[in-house]
């Protein structure tokens, strides 16, 4: 493009997604297709590239463990420095400069599909979950239940409400035949 204020290009291209693109639970996997169209603009500092990338995550619900698999499209926008500032004070951690008239779009497309994915992925807005106690996916059965929680310190209580209680006349016998064995 050379550096003449005022210049563009636009393009769509199609590159192998890089490694690290997500989270562990929720990611674009290595190697699969990102579509990205791109527009490169010559400005008096640099190149801006603007554009977006669509792409497939593939993960797991953290509710309840079923697979997702959906496109997710980013749009980005970053200035591509001809050269780095000559002060290192005013230089940034964030500048990009372009190398040999090439621009590096990796940490940019990262960084999008990066912030664009969300951290605890869902299958679906309502997705209840699993059972806690056995695992079991409540979306398949909403009526799941294991009967009456009891907390465990009373326990020991319920087992009592299972015995026998003695009927009133034979607590009666036993009071009265205790009297007169006196």
């Amino acid at each position: 493009m050379g550096r003449k204020p005022g210049a563009e290009r636009s393009f769509n291209i199609t590159v192998e997604a890089p490694a690290d693109m997500g989270y562990d639970v929720y990611a674009v996997p290595e190697g699969s297709a990102i579509d990205i169209e791109l527009r490169l603009e010559a400005i008096m500092e640099g190149v801006l590239a603007t554009g977006s990338a669509s792409a497939r995550a593939v993960g797991e619900c953290v509710r309840c463990l079923d697979a997702i698999d959906k496109f997710i499209v980013v749009g980005f926008q970053e200035l591509f420095l001809y050269e780095a500032p000559s002060n290192p004070e005013e230089a940034e951690e964030e500048d990009f400069v372009l190398e040999d008239e090439l621009l590096d779009l990796e940490t940019v497309l990262r960084d999008a599909v990066v912030l664009a994915l969300p951290h605890n992925p869902l299958c679906g807005p309502e997705c209840p979950g699993l059972c806690p106690e056995c695992g079991a996916r409540l979306a398949d059965d909403p009526d799941h239940t294991h009967g009456e929680a009891i907390d465990p310190r009373w326990a020991t209580l319920s087992q009592l409400a299972d015995q026998p209680v003695p009927s009133a006349e034979s607590s009666e016998s036993d009071s009265t035949s205790g009297l007169s064995k006196e």
